[in-house]
């Protein structure tokens, strides 16, 4: 069955639109709870980024949780990654977490993680759906849910994160400028690294329910840059609004994508012995991750985009590192889903083990130049049906030959169709890239 209202990640939009209205969203957690109630464990916990519709839709999740007659937990502002730990070790059934992510405030969404802190399988989220079709009821008065909040959530989590590297590591001597990107992490990240022994400058720690994500963070690291610059740094770190991307920046303000990064860090794996079978990328991750990896004998797999994509490949093969190049990093053997400050330490693990900075620890790696143009579309457009998109792409390909590669394909989250073109000559991969651009736009415009 195809799903309805579950994207890639959850279900989201444009809060008082489509799906993300207070009548939705409660549907949506009564439907939720009958379908995750487990009589042995009566219980799912709710967390949310820093938007201002959080408050409007945590309650009504909360409502419709309650009227389900399941009792929730509720966590406040944290990070994504957080509230999959605390479903683990607080042994509930199921975390909701109120968040869009990346997107711009005036977008919300709603994503579930199962008791062992992944994401739903399809077949569960098909069952939301089609209880959904159903009227809503309200149990008996005497077995409706309660609701609680959790008052130490983020010091469980600290303590956490801190434990996912060495113990004999310490951060003395690293100053770090820190970009919460005035989002879920803000009240978080910055304790982590200090508490680590870092000197810790922070940006993006500032949130007002409208700036989250806005010129700042994982999506836009340009102020982390000239702050690292500025305050002389020996890096940055860059999280997105919900706390699971990652993008670092070098003590000379270039920018460390997560291509680069899975590269640091399961290059370094390899040197100790401790990778455990290969590195799962995207479509999407540079040909020159690809290569690198190659050179130090390490396997490497594309997934779908899109980190559950990942995961399920990752799982597939028994492997424990995966990521994108939009800064999702996956270390399975750390936690259960992608979580940017669990990240950020594994290279800073690196980093103090090995005596080096940041751009020496990515030395090896050549990224071929990528050009990725987003497209906006008010219609989906079947793109392997269209005449000129596939005359544009067999152009584009005729050119690069071997040495580069077209991706064309739609995003999971917004309106758009994603062009990616990427060779050695990066004029005409620039131009290339933008002539397809051209012919899907036309299509679009039929």
């Amino acid at each position: 069955m195809e799903r309805k209202f579950f994207g890639t990640d959850g279900i989201r939009g444009r809060v008082g639109d489509g799906v993300m209205t207070p009548e939705f969203v409660l549907k949506l957690g009564w439907a939720a709870g009958k379908v995750l109630y487990q009589e042995c464990n009566n219980l799912v916990l709710i967390g949310k980024d820093t938007r201002i519709s959080g408050y409007m839709l945590e309650s009504v999740l909360e409502a419709g949780l309650s009227a389900a007659g399941v009792n929730s937990r509720l966590l406040g502002p944290m990070p994504t990654p957080a509230i999959a730990y605390l479903t683990r070790t607080l042994r509930a059934s199921a975390g909701i977490v109120i968040s869009a992510s990346h997107n711009p405030y005036y977008d919300n969404g709603v994503k579930f993680f199962t008791s062992e802190g992944s994401k739903l399988p399809d077949d569960i989220e098909l069952r939301i759906e089609a209880e959904m079709e159903k009227p809503l009821t309200t149990v008996s008065s005497d077995q409706l849910g309660k609701v609680e909040r959790i008052r130490d959530a983020s010091g469980r989590y600290i303590e956490f994160c801190k434990s996912t590297i060495n113990t004999k590591v310490r951060l003395n001597g690293l100053k770090l400028v820190i970009d919460c990107a005035h989002g879920a992490t803000y009240h978080v990240a910055p304790n982590v690294f200090r508490e680590l022994g870092a000197e810790v400058v922070t940006i993006g720690t500032e949130p007002n329910g409208f700036n989250i994500n806005h010129l700042c963070g994982a999506t836009d690291p340009k102020q982390l840059r000239m702050a690292v610059i500025e305050h002389h740094a020996d890096l940055g770190i860059a999280i997105d609004g919900d706390g699971d991307r990652l993008i670092m920046v070098d003590e000379d303000g270039e920018v460390v994508d997560g291509d680069e990064l899975l590269y640091v860090i399961g290059a370094a794996r390899q040197r100790k012995n401790q990778l455990r079978g290969g590195v799962v990328g995207t479509l999407m991750s540079n040909l020159g991750l690809e290569h690198a990896l190659k050179r130090q004998n390490i396997e490497f797999m594309r997934a779908a985009v899109g980190d559950r994509h990942v995961l399920e490949m990752l799982q597939q093969q028994a492997w424990e590192l995966g990521g994108e190049s939009s800064g999702h990093i996956i270390c399975l053997d750390r936690t259960s889903t992608g979580d940017a400050i669990v990240a950020a330490l594994q290279v800073l693990e690196v980093l103090v083990d090995e005596g080096i900075n940041l751009h020496e620890a990515k030395h090896g790696m050549n990224k071929y130049p990528q050009t990725l143009v987003n497209v906006s579309v008010t219609q989906k457009i079947d793109i392997s049906k269209s005449k000129g998109i596939q005359e544009a792409v067999s152009d584009a390909e005729s050119q690069l030959a071997d040495t580069g590669r077209v991706l064309l394909r739609p995003s999971g989250t917004e309106p758009l169709i994603r062009v990616m073109v990427e060779g050695a000559d990066a004029p005409q991969v620039r131009t290339l890239a933008e002539q397809i651009a051209s012919a899907v736009s036309e299509e679009c415009a039929a």
